[in-house]
């Protein structure tokens, strides 16, 4: 008989307060694209949260530096691929200003109704997206169908279904196909009808109210702090709207339309309904911008440039309420046909930082849902 060999293993009390560094991402099912999150937890709780950013930079600022302002449309319209007209409209906003431009009537009222269009475009993805994110799958298939619907409109009139390069300076590239305007308000009447769809299957759903009620509460201080807008911003109280408090375009004329939706809560699932409800109100912003077009005269929809474009010397800001938040456009000119500096202040980017006040303290299986509440596209915040 051997003798016996006893061995104790002991792993002392330091290793029990170690705390554990996790990386999602950046690539990962639940990252939202080619985002990182530096999690450092405690057990199943999250006790720091750094969000790691820039896997898809693209250097689109320094490029504007090298396009002129014809071409520069095109460079601005992909960081937020969900919001493409709206990031084109920023841009020529902006050049406009700096050379005192006006536009024609006819073309401020298209360009409010496309940017409404796609705004609901853009809430689409994400009213579907995110319940799927929490274990729900068929409102993606709605989201889809509808969106398949506004975005038809969008590609007769622009020719493209995700980059429209409608935009123009000093107006949009053309007029609207003969009898586009009933095609689109029957796209908007077919999408409102089957809208309280999220209402009853995703809002009635007492798996998602439980995962996202009192969850990832972001507070009116806080959203000031770190910049956050849009949608997010409003879900916490912070009751403003550039659309209504600085309007462009039309939107001075549609104030009786226009709707700010907010919320107190600012958790989750308020995030939900105020995009949700706005969903709601720019497709009555669209019908309004529809009726509106009807009563117009036909008239030119741009302005006739040079063939060379160049701005004068100066600086300029602009900046637009786009789906997911402000985003603000700073041009220096040197009196060329390149801008000197195009700064983009980009909605997502703002919206992100705020993981770090919302993720520390909440348990690992809510992050996937305080992450989806944010709304936010990875080409925006990288640009």
């Amino acid at each position: 008989m051997s003798p016996k060999t006893e061995t104790m293993v002991g792993i002392g009390g330091a290793a029990e307060s170690t705390d554990m560094v996790l990386n999602i991402g950046p690539q990962h099912p639940s990252t939202h694209g080619v985002l990182r999150l530096r999690l450092v937890l405690d057990g199943e709780r999250i006790l720091q949260a750094e969000p790691v950013i820039g896997y898809m930079h693209r250097g689109a600022e320094k490029l504007f530096e090298a396009r002129d302002y014809r071409q520069i449309i095109m460079l601005a319209n992909r960081h937020d691929w969900l919001s493409a007209f709206s990031n084109e409209l920023g841009v020529v906003l902006a050049v406009e200003r700096m050379l005192g431009m006006e536009v024609p009537e006819r073309a401020v009222w298209l360009r409010t109704l496309l940017a409404e269009l796609n705004r609901v475009l853009n809430h689409l993805m994400f009213l579907g997206s995110y319940p799927l994110e929490l274990g729900g799958i068929t409102p993606m298939f709605h989201a889809f169908r509808e969106r398949e619907e506004l975005q038809a409109a969008l590609e007769e009139v622009s020719g493209g279904r995700m980059h429209f390069m409608f935009n123009r300076v000093g107006g949009l590239k053309e007029d609207l196909p003969l009898g586009w305007t009933s095609r689109a308000r029957q796209a908007v009447a077919s999408v409102r009808s089957r809208m309280d769809v999220y209402d009853r299957l995703v809002l009635g759903n007492e798996i998602f109210r439980g995962r996202t009620r009192g969850v990832g509460a972001l507070t009116p201080e806080a959203a000031h702090s770190y910049g956050v807008s849009g949608p997010i911003a409003r879900a916490s109280g912070v009751d403003f709207d550039l659309r209504r408090d600085e309007p462009y375009l039309a939107y001075g004329e549609l104030q009786s339309v226009l709707k700010v939706v907010t919320r107190q809560e600012g958790d989750c699932l308020a995030r939900f309904e105020c995009l949700l409800e706005q969903s709601h109100n720019a497709l009555d912003l669209a019908d309004a911008c529809l009726d509106r077009l009807a009563d117009l005269p036909p008239g030119p929809v741009n302005q006739r440039l040079p063939k060379v474009l160049k701005a004068p010397e100066g600086h300029t800001y602009a900046w637009t309420e786009n789906p997911l938040g402000i985003n603000g456009y700073y041009l220096v000119s040197k009196g060329e046909k390149t801008p000197y500096r195009l700064k983009l202040r980009s909605a997502s980017y703002n919206n992100i930082q705020a993981l770090a006040e919302l993720l520390p303290g909440t348990l690992v299986s809510d992050m996937v849902a305080i992450l989806g509440s944010l709304f936010f596209v990875v080409g925006d915040i990288d640009k």
